[in-house]
Formats: C-alpha cells, structure tokens, sequence
C-alpha cells in the first residue's frame, strides 16, 4: 500500500490518549485476581522473564494461553491475571506467559521463546487454544504456524490446536518506517522472517482473528488479509470484531464469563 500514515496507524498510545489509565486498571484487576487466585508459577527458561501464570480451571481439556502485547518491546504477563477470570470460571485453565523485550532481544528470539514456552506446557499433557493481543496475537500465530516435531522431535504436530488473536499483527513490514520500531531495529528481511502472514499456512488447526471496532483501518487490514491468505490454504479462519472497542479495550471481554470472546474460546477449548 501507498500513501497510508502508518505512525498514525499503528502508535495506538497516540490514537487512545487514554491508555495510561487504561493500563493502569489492567495491573490493578490483575492485582486483585492474583490475591484470590494465586497462580502457579511455571519456568520455561533461564531468565527472570521466563515464566508462565498458570492459574488452573479444573477441567482436564485444553489450556488456553494468553499472549500480552506491547508491541514486543513493554509490560509483562503480570498485568493481565484477570483476563483468567471469564475461562476459568468455565473450568478452563488459563497460561499467561512473560518474555523478554526488545531492543534486549529481537522478535524473532521472543518468537523462539514463546515456542519453550508452549514446550514447557506441553508437559501437562493437555492441547494449547493460544490466543494473544496485538504483538500477542503476532505470537499466537506464529505458534500455530510452528511445526512442532521440527521444533523438537518429541512434540505432536497438534499442539497448538487453535489461535485467537485480538488485534493482532501478522506483516510486520509497515512497522519499519514508524517510532515503534526504534527499539526493534527490524529491516525488510528481519521483519518479513518474523511475518506468519508470509510463512507456510498452518497445516492443521483454526485461527480466529478480531480487530476492535474503533482501531485503525491498518489493523482491520492485517486481520482480514491472514485471514483470507490462511482460509485460502484450507485453514478454518474467522473474522471478527469487538464491538464499541478500541485497540486497549479490546481484550477487556476475556475477564467476563458470558462474553461472546470467552464463550468462542471456551469451544476452541472443547468445552
């Protein structure tokens, strides 16, 4: 595309003047769920940011993994315990991994990181739904694109099940001319080896893809083409949208137990 403004589409700090708050009350309804449903911590690596919030629903199907964004670069698995609340009460069992950020690392090593993660998990013994947000739901493609047994030769090709990316970004490309990727340093190679919208379909499993209602026209782009480039490969993909919500918003149904986003990842789930 040409003549489009990506720093104005994609610096959703500047689109939503109100995130600070926003990103506040995360941390603080993640504060209060972790005090009535302390999770179990789970260690996938070497480092402090290794590590998944496990917070178990009881149930013995497939664990759905939530994914934070911040665009590869801000925040941690910490500030979204409460977006838990609305699988658990269904009695599903929610993973919310950290990793580590850019400039520290690149996109592609925290790629890598989220694959040793799903590894980790995959221990359990149970399948993965994994959803995600914004670079979250970069990742939550990325793992269901990942061929498992060449990852690692003792892993099943089905481990990731299904992925459910809110607000996700699947061509990283119109990011290198913008502020967001100062801290990324991605090129045209860098950020095309880092897009699951250019590598192989997955070749089992379904992606969901929802974009809130009031973002930029750039995310409704990025979800609608992965989801017809995907569907064309014979994938089951989904669009959707969020209704009255913004780019910060639009995770907030994953905390409410009867909200049409929980109840279609609670049937990803089998449940």
């Amino acid at each position: 595309m040409t003549g489009v403004d990506y720093e104005a589409e994609y610096n959703n700090r500047a689109r939503v003047p109100e995130n600070p708050a926003l990103i506040a009350g995360w941390a603080k309804d993640a504060a209060a769920y972790r005090a009535t449903h302390a999770p179990r911590s789970i260690s996938y690596g070497r480092g402090a940011r290794h590590v998944i919030d496990f917070f178990p629903g009881g149930g013995k199907g497939p664990i759905v993994v939530f994914i934070h964004g911040g665009y590869w670069q801000a925040l941690d698995g910490s500030s979204f315990s409460h977006l838990a609340r609305g699988l658990n009460a269904h009695g599903v069992s929610v993973a919310i991994p950290s990793y580590d950020l850019c400039p520290h690392v690149t996109v592609g090593q925290i790629i890598g990181q989220m694959r040793m993660a799903s590894r980790e998990l995959a221990r359990l013994g149970q399948p993965l739904v994994i959803s995600g947000h914004s670079a979250g739901g970069h990742l939550a493609a990325c793992m269901l694109a990942t061929d498992w047994p060449a990852f690692d030769a003792l892993l099943p090709a089905d481990l990731v099940i299904a992925a459910y990316a809110i607000s996700g970004l699947f061509d990283l490309g119109p990011l290198i001319g913008t502020s967001i990727n100062k801290a990324m340093s991605l090129d045209q190679a860098t950020a095309s080896a880092a897009s699951p919208l250019f590598w192989q379909a997955p070749a089992r499993g379904s992606l969901d893809a929802v974009v809130g209602e009031n973002e930029s026209a750039e995310f409704f782009r990025q979800s609608r083409t992965i989801v017809d480039l995907w569907g064309k490969a014979g994938v089951a993909t989904r669009f959707g949208t969020v209704p009255g919500a913004n780019h910060f918003t639009a995770i907030a149904p994953l905390a409410e137990a009867n909200s049409p986003m929980v109840l279609r990842l609670k049937r990803l789930a089998g449940r």
